[in-house]
């Protein structure tokens, strides 16, 4: 988290409440401004909560989400002049990674794509989650209905036990287990019917449970009474995605920001490559076939003091670059971040400062994710 998410975003702006905030509250959350809502940043503590989820099973409240159900007729040509999405290849129970793009390339939001019976149902940020839905309202034809759906919670079970918690309380056609990464069914769970993806954002198994809002604190309860299971804040949710490598829109995507500069190619689906015909196509194609002045990496720093968003990125006097999310691994026991910085200087193990708190920190371009994904893809 950076103090802009937790202190000044949105500060003059009524907060709405999460469908959980009360039993979030009941359990000693510590509550915090957060894309419009007032979300739970903690428990009992960001280093401790992060350290479950990887050897456990966290449970995340992401109501804050924006779910949205597309229907109408030619809807996949539709979408597709939307999105740089290959709807044809998106089957039944599959979703897929996607980005809303504005007409020079740049970034209005990631975003996730599921085919359902005669629709898709996408899953946006909640901070752009209301410019997400007039930026398709306008764009889409007036034949295509697009649905709010206000009524339904999100939560996220994530860690390496989340698939043995929640397989003792669904029921469906097929086991729990018939998922893998990036597929979803629907299942009942403490008798309501809810949609399961196994998903999520922390680079562990796991799954992501769109419920009925009103059905949201029984099941938390019944996930929470499992062993395996504690209620995770957004402290932890970020340590978690930073480790994993995954970018945060409002931080290291934005308008300003192309996703081939973003390392995001492969939100751009293989035909629409070469074929286009989504906003942005011109600028988008030439930097896949020519390269970008800047690219994002990954920076391990020397030492214990972590690289907030914000620090520069220097080569000798040159300033290079600029972090762009960062902070200390609990899973590897050091400062980690990732940054933009002139493509010359991208290449894995070029050596770099950061400069925080007018001191310059050696740092050293490296792969990413920092720590393996765990993706369940089938035994």
């Amino acid at each position: 988290m950076t103090d802009h998410d937790t202190e000044d975003q949105l500060e003059d702006i009524p907060l709405d409440a999460l469908p959980l905030d009360a039993w979030h509250r009941a359990r000693g959350a510590r509550m915090v401004p957060f894309a419009g809502y007032e979300m739970p940043i903690q428990y009992e503590g960001i280093v401790a909560e992060h350290n479950w989820t990887r050897e456990s099973a966290g449970l995340f409240d992401v109501s804050h989400m924006g779910q949205l159900l597309l229907s109408g007729p030619d809807l996949d040509a539709a979408v597709e002049a939307v999105l740089p999405i290959d709807l044809s290849t998106l089957k039944l129970g599959q979703q897929r990674y996607s980005l809303l793009l504005d007409e020079e390339g740049g970034v209005l939001d990631d975003l996730m794509v599921s085919r359902w019976p005669e629709a898709l149902y996408l899953v946006v940020n909640g901070a752009t989650k209301w410019d997400d839905m007039g930026t398709l309202r306008e764009a889409l034809p007036d034949d295509i209905t697009l649905n709010y759906l206000d009524d339904r919670a999100l939560l996220a079970l994530q860690g390496p036990k989340a698939a043995d918690a929640l397989a003792r309380h669904v029921s469906g056609e097929y086991p729990l287990s018939a998922l893998t990464f990036m597929k979803f069914g629907q299942f009942k769970l403490a008798g309501h019917d809810v949609t399961i993806a196994r998903a999520g954002y922390t680079g562990e198994d796991g799954f992501e449970i769109s419920l009925p809002a009103d059905a949201a604190a029984e099941v938390a309860d019944l996930l929470c009474a499992e062993p395996e299971v504690k209620p995770i804040g957004l402290g932890a949710r970020d340590s978690l995605r930073l480790e994993a490598g995954l970018p945060l829109y409002g931080h290291d995507m934005n308008p300003e920001v192309s996703p081939i500069e973003a390392g995001l190619v492969f939100g751009i689906n293989k035909r629409r490559r070469t074929e286009g015909g989504f906003p942005g196509a011109e600028r988008i194609i030439r930097e896949i076939n020519e390269g970008t002045a800047r690219k994002w990496v990954g920076l391990k720093i020397e030492g214990r003091l972590p690289a907030r968003e914000g620090a520069e990125v220097f080569s000798g006097a040159d300033k290079i670059g600029i972090v762009t999310s960062g902070g200390f691994s609990p899973t590897l026991g050091a400062p980690i971040a990732m940054a933009y910085v002139a493509s010359s200087h991208a290449a894995i193990g070029t050596q770099l400062e950061v400069e925080v708190r007018g001191k310059r920190l050696a740092a050293t371009v490296s792969p990413t994710p920092f720590v393996p994904h765990r993706y369940y893809r089938g035994s």
